[in-house]
């Protein structure tokens, strides 16, 4: 148990102009003071009895330079660490309205450095969390609203589609031990920063928000933002729980400087009215001699109750707003801290035993106290195991077999129902594993040498890089090989288009030669069947490469006369595109060899990759046999020796 009091802070609102009404200081031990001054020009009458320096103590002030950074270092670091060690926290703003209450808790849009303290709290959660791998952490997040007395949930989702008085209100509910709950205030699961940084800025949106002449964006509603923590061991059946509350009071204003009416004025009343009740309970508490605390009076001193004067460490901080015209409200503001300081909170370490680890933990207990009862007695149990049982089997046969340990031992104790289920579960895993091969290489016999197969499989580290070599060199091959089918077509448009060129020269001849040009034309046509197939020769069978039919075209001419065959030799040794034709002849041959050697190497890879497919799947399978035989060897050992 911690017992300490509230801790107070100061902060100053920066001004347009340099105000003297105020003074920063230590007092002779150490201690941060702020001093008002009351100008002596607004003291009424002749006879002035008025105290015109009021000098108040606090934890720390800061000044108008202060940092949205250096306030959450001091005010909030602290309770937040304790929080994480199980203890409940409330950081509360307080001041009169426009002295930067929400600057300070929620923090403004402008700029990424304005984040105020609970947007800070989130971000500094989740990195603890990071570095406190050890623990398993639970967040959990709610919003409540205090609007003229009444709660409502900022974070439903109804809150934007319907009136403020069609929503379901918050109520208060006390159980038999004191402990105030919430009925219809939701709470949200936070599994990173992100997540509650948006259920933040939803019930940010949702807030009562009016201009009054004190303040342009006046908050006309109190507002509770809780994070509910719980953390835990693994494997442990103690959890702690802890809450921290981060309120933004709707800040108090005189109706008669404010001058506001109807709706303004009623919510006015109303905040007046709860910081009355609040202020009633401080003051209460810090009496010795009160008995009776009024915290029923307003339902944010009823929500609050664990925060004044109860289990929690509290820290407050004090919005002032010191030009001339408010110096009245920032006394008021300073007397109350003070009598904040005197309250005493009592903080322990919320433990509790998780209801489901603790069943968990005591079933395994009478499981080994029947075990041993067993054992002593000699008496076999026939009675059929539990579902748990057989669960809780399965489990640790999988486990033992996923270890690569060769000592690792498999503990289920000496009860022979679960030494046979145990022996059945390692049958049919051993079935199921040689099912699996078998039909992985039916897969991969069926696939041949296709590359989806090749990639399936996944050989051992040993041959994985020749694998892989031996398929690039495949893919390089194959790519060759589309290479040569499409200059061969190139080839053989080319020597259709000189085909018809020659057909064109034959129709040309002169008419006076019919028979003579006849036959020529026969010749040409015979010479164009020969052009028109790159991978023949009409010249002798030499020229032919291998697996080609002959061509007639050399019969042919032999049949003609010796005037018509010279004729036909002059006019193919004379015509222009001859060399080219005999180039690309000569071109193709060589490319057809070079193709067929290609095609060797491929199909010795192809060989050389179902070989290595064969080795590696043989090898598994011996490997897996193996360790099987060892496993089972050593699982009878240890039932021997049980």
């Amino acid at each position: 148990m911690v017992k300490e009091g509230i801790k107070i802070f100061s902060r100053i609102k920066p001004t347009k102009k340099e105000c003297g009404s105020f003074e920063i200081g230590e007092n002779s031990e150490g201690i941060a003071t702020l001093t008002v001054h009351v100008p002596r020009s607004e003291a009424s009458g002749h006879v002035n009895n008025k105290l015109e320096t009021y000098t108040f103590q606090f934890t720390n002030v800061f000044d108008q330079t202060a940092t949205q950074e250096q306030v959450f270092d001091l005010v909030a670091k602290g309770v937040i660490d304790n929080c994480l060690e199980g203890y409940n926290g409330t950081i509360f703003a307080y001041g009169q309205t426009g002295s930067g209450k929400t600057f300070t808790i929620t923090g403004g849009t402008q700029k990424y450095s304005d984040r105020g303290i609970i947007p800070r709290t989130l971000s500094y959660l989740f990195s603890q969390y990071q570095k406190r791998s050890g623990l398993v952490f639970t967040t959990l997040v709610s919003y409540l609203e205090i609007y003229n007395d009444s709660g409502y949930d900022l974070l439903d989702p109804r809150h934007e589609a319907s009136k403020l008085e069609d929503l379901p209100k918050v109520h208060l509910m006390e159980d038999s031990t004191g402990n105030i709950h919430l009925k219809n205030l939701s709470m949200h699961q936070a599994t990173n920063e992100e997540e509650a940084l948006n259920w933040l800025f939803l019930g940010d949106t949702n807030r009562m928000i009016a201009e009054t002449p004190m303040n342009m964006a006046s908050t006309r509603s109190h507002c509770i933002f809780t994070i509910h923590f719980s953390a835990r061991e693994p494997g442990s059946d103690i959890i702690k729980r802890s809450k921290l509350h981060l309120v933004d009071l709707a800040g108090s204003e005189r109706v008669g400087k404010s001058n506001v009416s109807g709706t303004l004025l009623a919510e006015a009343k109303y905040i007046n009215l709860s910081l009355h009740y609040l202020e009633q309970v401080i003051v209460a508490l810090s009496e010795k001699s009160r008995v009776h605390i009024p915290y029923r009076n307003s339902m944010m001193t009823s929500v609050l109750r664990d925060s004044l004067g109860g289990n929690c460490m509290t820290s407050m901080i004090a919005t002032c707003a010191v030009e001339r015209r408010n110096v009245d409200e920032t006394i008021s503001t300073c007397r109350f801290s003070q009598r904040v300081a005197l309250v005493k909170n009592e903080a322990i370490v919320n433990e509790e035993l998780d209801p489901k680890l603790m069943v968990a933990k005591l079933k395994l207990q009478v499981q080994e106290l029947k075990e041993e009862l067993s054992m002593a007695t000699g008496e076999e149990r026939t009675d059929e195991l539990t579902e748990e049982e057989k669960k809780s089997c399965d489990e640790s046969v999988n486990a033992y077999v996923a270890d690569t340990d060769p000592e690792s031992r498999l503990q289920i104790g000496a009860d022979m129902r679960k030494i046979q289920l145990c022996f059945r579960l390692m049958k049919s895993f051993i079935h199921q594993q040689s099912s699996n091969e078998t039909s992985s290489e039916g897969r991969a016999a069926s696939s041949g040498n296709s590359s989806e197969g090749l990639r399936a499989e996944k050989p051992s580290y040993a041959d994985n890089k020749q694998l892989q070599q031996l398929q690039e060199l495949l893919k390089q091959r194959d790519d060759e090989i589309n290479i040569l089918v499409k200059m061969l077509k190139h080839e053989k448009s080319r020597a259709a288009a000189a085909e018809a060129s020659i057909h064109g020269a034959s129709t040309s001849s002169d008419s006076h030669e019919r028979t003579t040009s006849s036959s020529q034309h026969k010749a040409d046509t015979t010479s164009s069947r020969h052009y028109s197939n790159p991978l023949q020769d009409d010249s002798s069978s030499s020229d032919q490469l291998p697996g080609q039919p002959r061509s007639h075209g050399a019969s042919y001419t032999k049949e003609l006369s010796n005037a018509k065959q010279e004729a036909f030799d002059i006019f193919r040794r004379d015509y222009q595109h001859n060399s080219a034709i005999e180039g690309h002849k000569n071109t193709l041959r060589a490319r057809y060899g070079d193709a067929k050697g290609v095609g060797e190497q491929v199909n010795s890879s192809r060989t050389r990759i179902n070989d290595l497919k064969t080795q590696i799947e043989q090898h598994r399978l011996k490997r897996g046999i193996q360790s099987w035989s060892h496993k089972i060897l050593r699982l009878l050992h240890d039932l021997c020796c049980i």
